[in-house]
């Protein structure tokens, strides 16, 4: 124990300050497109540590500090958004990363200054539980704090770690959960003595085993016939995209394209695909209509859908064949799909150059589009990355689709950081996933969150592969996120019983 209080009275200065920093930069490096997972306990384990040594005021700035790190480097791609594509200047760009970066870490900052102020110094165990579940709530709490940006959850890391058999469970942030109370308690088989190490390592070990079993049970079952589905890349760069010029050649493109796949049941364009409103595209459409219902295909395009009733125009997809058949992006994302608060920050939008950048949000409740007799659950971009909305079409929907346009951030984390994302809501819902997006990473993903094949990013390709529908409803979808947060909600209760009971009177 000398050993430990030791390690606790050098990290109060500077070393714990560049402790929590090195922390928080190594944390990125658990997620695609490396994959490194076990650095997401090590770094939490780190983080744990450094709380422990501090006060309530010192651990929200140790806190403060590991997200910076983590957010700066591990969501650094939006400047490529606003920089590359979107027009503005590097300065500002760059500031507006820094900003982005500097609000993500005030969760992790939240997180510690709630665990540590709860929790006080006089319970010796408290921490253990407290602390892995004031992180987990407050992953949640970003996830939807001012529409949300659920992005580095410590649960997507686990996708092809033993802990991702609690996916159909308790979600994601079930997943997280059980992966920061791992690393207190590694931490404390690290830190204590005696007989109580042991035993801190027996309940980690247990609660990876039972994630392995887990993972081996079927939470679905079939739902019919297997479906034949193409997805089309047409890998047309976001700088040529809106190019009047262009118009005429993506749509020929992706025409030609489909035309070679008409044995598919599905043919699935990306997310605004066709580079203009519907009205614009319906001579284009017909025509592949009429062929679509002459092979017995169904052809779902992402495009513009302008309401010219409302004036309101929505990120769509539509069944070429069944005009009624539509399906309206519903989670925008701010500032570049619409802009939030606009009467404050109406200028704003002025220093992007992106087009349709004011979407309107399509209706909560939307009847999924039907294909050979199944149902899909569709989301658009952004929307796959919460879990809660996904479940809405569930267990209704028997097939998922998701369509994005990741060009937006070329050859960077974020598309592959995007897949992991997607791959977790098939491992949460049990259900296959198709997935087109314009220039990548295109993919089947199965009931496991397994990748079934992933075309290669920034080449023109068709993927298609045979997909099974599924039935039937896991744990997850009936309950949602609500398990995982009331069991946080309990650590955290335990932490503060734990607190009170040992204090001095």
């Amino acid at each position: 124990m000398n050993e430990t209080h030791e390690i606790f009275s050098r990290l109060r200065g500077w070393a714990g300050t560049l402790m929590a920093v090195l922390a928080g930069v190594i944390w990125p490096f658990a997620f695609a497109p490396w994959g490194w997972w076990p650095l997401s306990i090590v770094s939490l384990m780190l983080l744990f540590l450094l709380w422990r040594s501090a006060s309530a005021g010192a651990a929200l700035r140790r806190g403060y500090l590991f997200g910076l790190g983590a957010f700066g480097v591990g969501v650094s791609w939006v400047y490529i958004s606003m920089h590359d594509y979107g027009g503005m200047e590097p300065l500002l760009a760059g500031g507006v990363t820094a900003l982005l970066a500097a609000w993500m870490a005030l969760f992790p900052a939240l997180a510690g200054w709630i665990a540590v102020g709860l929790t006080g110094k006089h319970a010796r165990h408290a921490w253990v539980a407290s602390f892995p579940a004031a992180w987990m709530l407050f992953e949640w709490v970003r996830g939807w704090l001012l529409t949300g940006f659920p992005w580095l959850h410590l649960g997507y890391s686990q996708i092809d770690a033993p802990l991702a058999g609690y996916a159909p469970l308790i979600g994601v942030y079930g997943v997280s959960l059980i992966g920061a109370l791992s690393a207190a308690l590694l931490l404390f088989a690290f830190t204590a003595a005696g007989r109580g190490r042991y035993v801190a390592l027996a309940l980690c070990a247990a609660l990876w085993i039972s994630g392995a079993a887990l993972g081996f049970v079927d939470w679905t079952r079939s739902a019919g016939a297997p479906m034949r589905v193409s997805l089309v890349q047409g890998n047309v760069s976001q700088d040529l995209k809106w190019d009047p010029a262009m118009r005429e050649v993506t749509v020929e493109l992706y025409a030609k394209l489909t035309r070679e796949h008409w044995d598919s049941d599905l043919i699935i364009w990306p997310e605004t695909a066709m580079p203009m409103y519907y009205a614009e595209a319906r001579s284009y459409l017909d025509v592949l209509a009429e062929e679509a219902i002459k092979h017995g295909a169904t052809l779902l395009v992402g495009l513009v859908y302008l309401d010219p009733a409302a004036r309101r125009y929505y990120n769509s997809m539509i069944d070429a064949a069944q005009n009624e058949s539509l399906y309206h992006k519903r989670h925008l994302v701010p500032f570049t799909e619409y802009l939030p608060a606009q009467s404050v920050l109406g200028g704003l939008i002025d220093t992007f150059e992106i087009p349709m950048s004011n979407f309107s949000a399509g209706a909560n409740a939307q009847p999924p589009i039907e294909v050979a007799g199944q149902l899909l659950g569709i989301s658009i971009c952004f929307e796959d990355a919460f879990g809660e909305e996904i479940i809405r079409d569930l267990p209704t929907a028997t097939v998922l689709v998701n369509v994005s346009n990741d060009a937006w951030f070329n050859d960077s984390a974020a598309p592959h950081q995007h897949l992991q994302i997607a791959r977790m809501r098939a491992l949460e819902t049990g259900r296959y996933m198709a997935r087109a997006t314009n220039t990548g990473m295109t993919a089947f993903i199965g009931p496991r969150g397994e990748l079934r094949s992933v075309a290669p990013q920034f080449k023109t390709t068709v993927l298609t592969d045979e997909i099974e529908p599924r039935t039937d409803a896991t744990p997850y979808v009936i309950v949602g996120n609500a398990v995982a947060v009331a069991m946080a909600l309990v650590l955290l209760l335990a932490g503060v019983f734990a607190d009170r009971k040992r204090a001095p009177h």
